[in-house]
């Protein structure tokens, strides 16, 4: 009688633990997965402070393509798989170059907008972007402390754009934290490009923003 309940308690813990197996086989899949995704594919970021508005306001929540400028693999000399170099005018997400001593853990993530590309001569006169000798402007830019003018925020003699570098700038020229001050960020350190803003809260007024949710940043 004792050897027919063993067999018995057997037989129905059986299927239990081949439960038990499959949840936990998929969710090690899962974990897997999305792994690749948010270091190959795409990954969320949210912006704590005001240096793009009004492109990008605190508490957006947006997407940063991550294969677009490729992947670093460890033993190549560059980014492999690439579909095209970071261009002027693109939204970037990088590790704050400021952080490279830093361990992982504690490398902070930026955002800014190339503006100047390697090899570029860029040089601020009055707020006045020039690259090469030639005004850039782009509508994007907004100055909130009007005619005041700072320091090497608003005044940068010419600099040239190392190889593999670019100089960047936070859309809200009067106080963004950028090139202008710590120089330039390194092509290895980009993590990829801000394409679209998936959920956006306000939290002043303590609601969403509907209107920024799904929208492509420009």
């Amino acid at each position: 009688m004792a050897f027919f309940r063993k067999k018995q308690a057997a037989s129905v813990d059986k299927p239990h633990k081949s439960q038990l197996r499959d949840w936990t086989e998929a969710l090690i899949v899962a974990a897997v997965l999305a792994l690749i995704i948010r270091t190959f594919v795409v990954q969320a970021f949210k912006i704590p402070s005001g240096s793009m508005e009004d492109t990008l306001l605190i508490g957006d929540h947006l997407l940063v393509n991550k294969f677009i400028y490729g992947t670093n693999l460890p033993f190549t000399d560059g980014p492999v798989l690439k579909i095209r170099d970071p261009q002027r005018g693109d939204i970037i997400v990088f590790e704050f170059p400021e952080d490279k001593d830093k361990s992982y853990f504690k490398r902070r993530d930026f955002i800014k907008r190339i503006v100047g590309l390697p090899g570029d001569e860029v040089e601020i006169r009055q707020k006045h972007v020039f690259i090469n000798g030639a005004p850039y402007r782009t509508e994007q830019a907004v100055f909130k402390d009007g005619t005041l003018t700072v320091g090497p925020r608003d005044n940068m003699p010419p600099t040239i754009v190392p190889a593999d570098s670019y100089f960047v700038m936070g859309d809200n020229r009067d106080r963004s934290y950028d090139s202008r001050f710590w120089k330039f960020v390194h092509r290895s350190t980009v993590k990829g490009l801000a394409f679209i803003k998936y959920w956006s809260w306000d939290s002043e007024k303590f609601l969403p923003r509907w209107n920024r949710i799904g929208r492509p940043i420009e």
